[in-house]
């Protein structure tokens, strides 16, 4: 039996707002009957990274975890990560860039406000914004009916991106298109797919392959700190949510906040939820139902398909269509990708954003 050593420290939701020095590493020590996978590490110590490497003397006081390994993806990964999804309403990005500026003009008119009566003095502002204006009882600066519906953009246009994202959410799911049949060979070097079948309403546009590290299991993270699932979390981590309102794409993570927006309670997430770790490969447009054509891999020579409680390394392909609407819509689908013959080293983890509309994955 060989013994192997996981290391990792995964970013958390708001990754910005948080050193990696100040996130504990999660180490375990697991059994594994598979000669064939290769060590690997991506990143480096000082930031976010992962690591499975073969045990060594002083690691045998480590935490050891009795976890099965398998090279198939689990059900909780098959159940949010295949099938139609597509991006969140472009309303979400703009909301979010507008939100610093209006807070920003919020602020200097209420400070311009406070000096309002030497700006008149000196001639600097006139009576158009200078002033309060009248309502009931009640007196409010003149110059906050300009601004303050400004700041109330951003809110207005994310509630109308959400309930875009929940009205294409339900035509999917009220009329939903046809799996595409397809085949596909993998291997170290390239992928070669085969398009067979597709829904009528639909046209292929491209296609392309992508890799990951999803959410480690959060009983296993929690183990190997040290910690109980009902006393308070490791940095980056989350109290555990009722299961009736865990996010579809982290039921075991460590996951924290809105990693999708709006979506139905009752049904499946049709928005993707992105891997904190993640590269991709060219977009292959050149392609055809019916004619084989290759897709690249990501950069890097990423570990084959292998998951485990701590650590799991996920592939998957994305198929994109443009329906007749001209509404694009993506078919996701896990990848089995065998193991390199090499132990392999990404010098700098490939991290993402965890909230879809900023992701750009």
């Amino acid at each position: 039996m060989r013994r192997t050593l996981q290391r990792i420290r995964y970013p958390p939701f708001e990754l910005g707002n948080m050193e990696p020095r100040n996130v504990p590493i999660s180490e375990i020590v697991v059994d594994v009957n598979d000669d064939s996978l290769r060590n690997f590490k991506i990143g480096t110590d000082d930031g976010w990274f992962v690591e499975w490497v073969d045990c060594s003397d002083e690691d045998a006081t480590k935490f050891h975890l009795e976890c099965e390994i398998r090279d198939t993806a689990p059900s909780f990964l098959t159940s949010s990560r295949k099938g139609w999804f597509v991006d969140p309403d472009p309303l979400h990005n703009i909301s979010r860039r507008l939100i610093k500026p209006t807070v920003v003009l919020l602020i200097v008119s209420l400070f311009v406000h406070a000096i309002e009566p030497g700006l008149v003095e000196y001639g600097i502002i006139g009576t158009i914004i200078a002033g309060s204006v009248t309502l009931g009882p009640l007196e409010y600066p003149r110059l906050l009916f300009y601004t303050f519906p400004l700041f109330l953009l951003p809110l207005l246009f994310r509630t109308i991106a959400n309930f875009r994202d929940i009205s294409r959410q339900s035509s999917i799911y009220r009329t939903p298109f046809q799996d595409p049949k397809f085949s596909i060979h993998t291997d170290r070097d390239t992928s070669e797919v085969t398009i067979e079948e597709i829904d009528t309403g639909i046209s292929l546009s491209r296609a392309r392959i992508q890799v990951g590290v999803p959410t480690p299991e959060r009983s296993a993270l929690l183990a190997s700190l040290g910690r109980n699932d009902r006393g308070q979390p490791s940095p980056g981590m989350s109290t555990k949510l009722p299961e009736k309102r865990v996010s579809p794409g982290d039921e075991v993570g460590a996951g924290v906040g809105e990693s999708t927006p709006m979506q139905s309670t009752s049904k499946k997430s049709v928005i993707l939820e992105p891997l904190r770790i993640m590269s991709h490969g060219p977009w292959a447009t050149d392609i055809d139902v019916g004619s084989p054509f290759k897709l690249a891999l990501p950069r890097g020579q990423w570990p084959g398909s292998v998951y485990s409680s701590l650590i799991a390394i996920h592939w998957e392909i994305i198929i994109e269509f443009v329906g007749s609407d001209g509404r694009k819509i993506k078919w996701v689908a896990p990848v089995f990708m065998p193991n390199s013959k090499l132990d392999t080293v990404i010098e700098v983890a490939p991290v993402i954003s965890g909230r879809a509309e900023l992701s750009n994955f």
